[in-house]
């Protein structure tokens, strides 16, 4: 049994065979997924789970997600076996088959998912399951190396070569190869920004890499970005709105990972990441139009300052998000847009670029 995969799913079913035979309750261990269990090592650069774990006896109040659990895995170990693939809808879909162990919904079934995912700490594209999302565009001096599932043959895309349009990044990132002497990438949230830059060749004036996350990176996006940094060593920068989401969601989650996908943050995050987009500070002193902070806003704010283990280590971020409770505020990255629609690529990336002292960790 040459995967490690089907290897840890083959020793928890045989523990379990063993528990009953003894007459004994059989149990499933898995990592506690939350920003509660995580530790946050600069150095290290990404959260790390801290040790608790959560364990699932088999009991009559248990019995239907300890069954669902053995489904999953079962259902995994057939995938992979037969080099499949199943997409988190499809998964759910199959569990009707299941009798009284189906899902209800699809969030039962993604929990389920994770658990195992955590339970092994692997990936759940190693267990077979990708995303229904697809993970990102890119546009730029990139020449992306991926290979023909027919003939295994290397096929080289060229970045460059999409006119308008741009290169998606696939569900599995896994095998591709990068060919670049672009100076820097820039992940950007909004799919708007990333188009106003590629309709004006932002990329070419700037030597650079463009990657649309589309607001919260997919897991595949966050690997394509990770790959590539650590393949061609180039800085990361990213480009958000300015406000809690932009700050705690996406760069948080594209830099250090979430509590909840702790296990495998070693994986998809990227420590050298450095934060671009629009500050507190950046209102003020370009005077962008803006919006009353909203309640979540608020609360994303308190809870980021008292719990994120991420934020709690960084004195920038404490001062940045002190700063924005204070003025009440958020403001978009379209915002630039009052001093001229192409003002982002006159003046506001070449200055924040130009001067490391705007930047945020």
């Amino acid at each position: 049994m040459n995967n490690p995969v089907l290897q840890k799913i083959h020793e928890e079913a045989k523990k379990i065979f063993e528990a009953i035979k003894k007459k004994e309750k059989p149990s499933l261990e898995s990592p506690v997924r939350s920003l509660s269990n995580v530790n946050y090592d600069a150095d290290i650069g990404y959260f790390e789970l801290s040790g608790n774990m959560k364990k699932r006896t088999l009991a009559a109040s248990t019995v239907k997600t300890f069954a669902q659990t053995l489904r999953m895995m079962g259902l995994s170990k057939e995938i992979i076996e037969k080099n499949d693939i199943a997409t988190k809808r499809e998964a759910y879909y199959v569990s009707k088959n299941w009798g009284d162990s189906r899902f209800k919904e699809q969030p039962e079934s993604d929990t389920v998912m994770d658990d195992i995912e955590a339970m092994f700490e692997v990936n759940r594209e190693q267990l077979g399951f990708i995303p229904e999302e697809k993970g990102g565009d890119i546009a730029g001096k990139l020449v992306v190396i991926d290979k023909d599932p027919d003939s295994g043959k290397e096929i080289r895309i060229d970045c460059t070569k999409f006119g308008s349009g741009a290169y998606s990044i696939p569900s599995s990132v896994e095998e591709l190869k990068f060919e670049t002497n672009a100076q820097f990438i820039l992940a950007i949230e909004t799919a708007g920004m990333f188009q106003r830059l590629v309709k004006h060749n932002y990329w070419k004036k700037a030597n650079c890499i463009l990657i649309s996350m589309g607001g919260v990176p997919t897991r595949a996006c966050r690997r394509f970005i990770r790959r590539l940094s650590d393949n061609v060593n180039i800085p990361v920068f990213v480009f958000t709105d300015g406000d809690p989401y932009g700050f705690l969601n996406i760069y948080r989650t594209l830099k250090v990972g979430s509590g909840n996908a702790a296990h495998i943050n070693k994986y998809f995050c990227v420590p050298k990441a450095k934060f671009i987009g629009i500050t507190p500070q950046d209102i003020i002193d370009y005077k962008l139009p803006s919006h009353p902070l909203k309640e979540v806003d608020i609360k994303r704010i308190k809870d980021g300052i008292k719990n994120d283990p991420f934020v709690k280590y960084h004195k920038s971020w404490q001062r940045a998000l002190k700063q924005q409770m204070q003025m009440k505020v958020r403001a978009e990255q379209q915002a630039l847009a009052k001093h001229g629609l192409n003002f982002v690529i006159s003046n506001y990336l070449p200055e924040k670029l130009k001067n490391p002292d705007s930047w945020l960790d």
